[in-house]
């Protein structure tokens, strides 16, 4: 994103900005918000951001590109194109959020539904729709852009994670790096042993969870009996709930973590409050375990929809604002158009590599394997004969 000069900088056409150390106490976990689901901003106290309408304008382009290529890589599945997707719908702001907190030294961790931050990384979407094609292990050199490849195992990044900051640390550099995870991973033990070792070590680490409220079929209540942030207290560090359909909030807060982590200070657990509008994966089915009133209670707290009213009523002119939305319209349907041509174009990998690489000198069983697998495969071609 560009960043304009303080002097360029457009001037708000009204100062509805509310204090957030003003509103009433609430029982309710504290949540850090800069920008309310009626696309009205309210200020923090210890979360501060001033940003230009340029990089406004960019985060929303952002979350629009990220959303239009989950809804074609969704559609490309149910066409039969992919074998399996996992939408990030509704966790757009979470994402680009915290991925234009990060700078480029700092190292990504994620799980497989972290597209928006990879689109912050600079990974070429197409890239990450291989491995759900069936023909690699993984689309890209994760040193190119420090975006480790995708996760399939739950927590396990944490761990990866926590090591490589670990390293870090012991390099002297002043980089950080972030580690993805969902609430339900909050429940594997990786987690937990990744918290207490980044805390006996002050890693450079910042633990991101999107709590999108459903591991699959089973709500937050099944995996926690205290608000997720609160966990890091146990193990020494600090925690922080965040609005994760405020992208400005979350850029705010990440930030923060970041720097904090860069200072020599150790871990922060940045808890995302967010909502996964799609299923889990293509392979899910939402409708057997939750209500649908609950869904279109969220649809209300939309991130891009926010945005957009912010921009409409307090950034852009009338003018400036229909070009800025008519073209991105344009470029978003030119993404999904590259996206479909290069999914149907990716070659089908060469059935037999499989076996090469399982042992370093070979192996007499996978040898055996190999034999067995290419008759297999050549009995196809003599049917058709």
């Amino acid at each position: 994103m560009t960043v304009e000069s303080t002097a360029a900088r457009k001037p708000r056409r009204s100062s509805k900005r509310v204090s957030a150390a003003k509103k009433p106490q609430s029982s309710e976990p504290q949540l850090v918000q800069l920008l309310t689901p009626e696309g009205e901003r309210v200020e923090h106290p210890d979360y501060e951001i001033d940003l230009t309408p340029d990089e406004l304008r960019g985060l929303y382009r952002d979350m629009v590109l990220t959303r239009r290529f989950d809804a074609e890589a969704t559609a490309l599945q149910r066409q039969g194109e992919l074998g399996l997707w996992a939408s990030l719908l509704g966790q757009e702001a979470a994402q680009i959020g915290s991925g234009r907190a990060l700078r480029d030294d700092d190292y990504v961790f994620p799980t497989y539904r972290e597209h928006g931050v990879a689109w912050c990384r600079g990974v070429d979407p197409t890239n990450l729709l291989g491995m759900f094609r069936g023909v690699n292990h993984g689309g890209w050199d994760p040193n190119t852009n420090n975006f480790h490849l995708y996760t399939i195992v739950i927590g396990s990044q944490t761990l990866h994670a926590t090591g490589y900051a670990m390293g870090v640390a012991k390099d002297g550099a002043d980089s950080a790096v972030i580690a993805y995870f969902g609430d339900g991973a909050s429940s594997q033990g990786d987690v937990a042993e990744s918290f207490t070792f980044s805390a006996v070590y002050n890693a450079p680490v910042v633990f991101f969870c999107q709590n999108n409220q459903w591991a699959i079929s089973e709500p937050t209540e099944r995996q926690t009996r205290v608000p997720l942030y609160q966990r890091a207290q146990g193990f020494g560090f600090p925690g922080v709930r965040v609005d994760g359909n405020d992208v400005l909030a979350c850029l705010a807060v990440t930030r923060s973590a970041l720097e904090r982590a860069r200072r020599g200070e150790g871990p922060t657990l940045v808890e995302a409050f967010t909502y996964r509008m799609g299923a889990h994966t293509t392979s899910d089915d939402p409708t057997k375990y939750r209500h649908d009133d609950e869904r279109v209670a969220w649809e209300a707290k939309d991130p891009i929809l926010r945005l957009r009213t912010y921009l409409e009523n307090e950034v852009l002119e009338k003018p400036e604002a229909e070009a800025f939305f008519t073209a991105l319209d344009e470029e978003s349907d030119a993404l999904a158009k590259r996206v479909r041509e290069a999914v149907r174009a990716m070659p089908d990998p060469d059935h037999m590599a499989i076996f090469d690489n399982v042992y370093a000198d070979g192996h007499a069983l996978v040898d055996e394997e190999r034999a067995q697998f290419a008759a297999y495969q050549a009995s196809f071609a003599e049917e058709g004969n």
